[in-house]
């Protein structure tokens, strides 16, 4: 008697996952798009920041395959210029400081992070405390005139950077 792979399993269907697959982005004045894909895990009782995420180690801001940052212009994301294209993003978080770390490694599972020899560069994040938890990790964007902010909400951190079109 032959064993056959089972079909429709929860990992086959990424919206079936513990950690569903999640979309953020924002568009400029001219048109062009800021476009974020990633996984949103549960905190489901667990301690987040400096449990699950230990503080001063590379995450890949996500779950599951690497969290995608698509620009269709030339940006500047905290003062650092990244030319329009596909990019794979991480954080350095800790307590009261975060980096945002944009990867030219792209296409590759969320885990282990591709090393330093790849990143396109890292910049400061503003870190704020949230009033309230948040149960489900979100990548979201608030627009302000000639920019888009880029929030990461879970738990009861906040960390948020700007980006501007390069002109």
């Amino acid at each position: 008697m032959a064993l056959l792979p089972l079909r429709g399993t929860a990992q086959d269907d990424p919206t079936q996952r513990p950690s569903p697959p999640a979309k953020a982005g924002c568009t400029f004045a001219d048109g062009k798009k800021i476009t974020v894909d990633y996984s949103s895990p549960r905190m489901r009782g667990r301690k987040i920041f400096d449990g699950l995420v230990p503080y001063g180690e590379v995450w890949r801001a996500g779950a599951n395959e690497a969290t995608t940052f698509v620009v269709n212009t030339n940006v500047i994301v905290n003062g650092k210029p990244i030319p329009a294209g596909s990019y794979t993003l991480f954080t350095l978080p800790n307590r009261d400081k975060w980096q945002l770390i944009v990867s030219k490694q792209t296409g590759e599972w969320g885990i282990p992070y591709p090393g330093e020899q790849y990143d396109f560069g890292r910049v400061e994040m503003k870190v704020t405390k949230l009033t309230a938890p948040v149960r489900n990790f979100l990548i979201a964007f608030d627009k302000n005139a000639d920019r888009c902010t880029m929030r990461l909400d879970w738990e009861t951190t906040r960390a948020s950077v700007d980006i501007s079109e390069k002109k």
